[in-house]
């Protein structure tokens, strides 16, 4: 019963990381990133995701609920909302 319950906590980090991730780096893009144009490179958001990949597995293997899916869970949400940021640049929001 108990582990169950550390099963959905986990879940319940990991999704909260990947939208905290999208929404954080969505906005970045939008606001800090939109002159730049080194982010409109196709491989941008491929480079985001693998370097919060790389930050977040030190820390998640500290962490004793989650574990190394949390990191890649936060990695997608990273590059796909700077993918989503880029777009949003285009499209002129």
């Amino acid at each position: 019963m108990l582990s169950g319950l550390f099963n959905f906590i986990g879940l319940a980090v990991s999704i909260a990381a990947g939208l905290f991730a999208f929404g954080l780096t969505r906005e970045y893009v939008r606001q800090r990133l939109r002159f730049v144009d080194a982010v409109r490179n196709p491989l941008a958001p491929w480079a985001v995701a693998l370097g919060a990949v790389l930050v977040a597995a030190p820390i998640v293997w500290l962490l004793p609920i989650v574990g190394g899916g949390t990191a890649l869970i936060f990695g997608v949400g990273s590059g796909l909302g700077t993918a989503s940021g880029v777009k949003a640049l285009k499209r002129g929001e």
